[in-house]
């Protein structure tokens, strides 16, 4: 299987009063191609940080990290800003969705920033719309959407212009175990369909038991990688 993320060493130390703490310690991590990964762990385990680094939203104190082939831990803040937008998709907690904004036109945003046109942006919207079963909800607001439902747009507005990888950062914190399930068991079916990977970081047992690979980090390190 083709590696689309390499992290090598990846240490990551914050300093805060004079004091170092190290969020993540030596972090060696592969990710293949197509791949559905869980990152587990407590709060404070680095699950956050280990995200960051790999979606170019925090750079390590050292160590390197790649995406398909590409080294990242070093790029400038405008390299890393193209990197984000053309590269990685992200799914929040909060669903961070426009809310001025219709569903089918938050899914559109990313690729209008990426300067697709019009017709296509159209055409991709609708299609990915009724991938995650909103084609009926289209021009709602997120206001007018259940929390399922503002997540399931978040979704499809990371995936719709097929990055490299889709990064969610606890996507079900603020959902039902029931919306959780359907949640997750939709974007595995998604990874199936369009192959794009995704890496989650969780500590939602529905999630982990559902992914086929599921790392465990402690203490800014992994103590586990196991695949069902």
């Amino acid at each position: 299987m083709e590696e689309i993320v390499v992290c090598e060493r990846v240490t990551k130390t914050y300093h805060s009063n004079h004091l170092a703490v190290k969020a993540l310690e030596q972090v060696n991590l592969r990710i293949g191609r197509g791949e559905f990964t869980t990152l587990a762990g407590p709060s404070g385990s680095g699950k956050t940080t280990l995200l960051n680094m790999i979606g170019g939203l925090d750079q390590p104190s050292s160590g390197t990290v790649t995406l398909e082939g590409a080294r990242i831990d070093q790029s400038s803040s405008a390299e890393l800003a193209d990197y984000r937008l053309r590269h990685v998709g992200f799914v929040f907690q909060a669903y961070n969705l426009i809310p001025v904004l219709s569903a089918r036109e938050n899914i559109e945003f990313v690729m209008e920033l990426q300067g697709v046109s019009a017709d296509e942006r159209r055409a991709l919207s609708d299609e990915i719309l009724q991938d995650v079963g909103l084609s009926e909800m289209a021009n709602r607001r997120p206001a007018e959407l259940s929390g399922g439902q503002q997540q399931r747009v978040a979704v499809a507005r990371a995936i719709v212009s097929r990055p490299a990888i889709v990064l969610a950062d606890e996507p079900t914190a603020n959902l039902d175990s029931t919306t959780s399930k359907e949640l997750i068991e939709l974007m595995i079916s998604l990874n199936h369909k369009r192959e794009i990977t995704f890496l989650i970081s969780t500590h939602d047992p529905v999630v982990i038991q559902l992914a086929p690979r599921q790392i465990t980090l402690r203490d800014g390190t992994i103590v586990g990688d196991e695949s069902a």
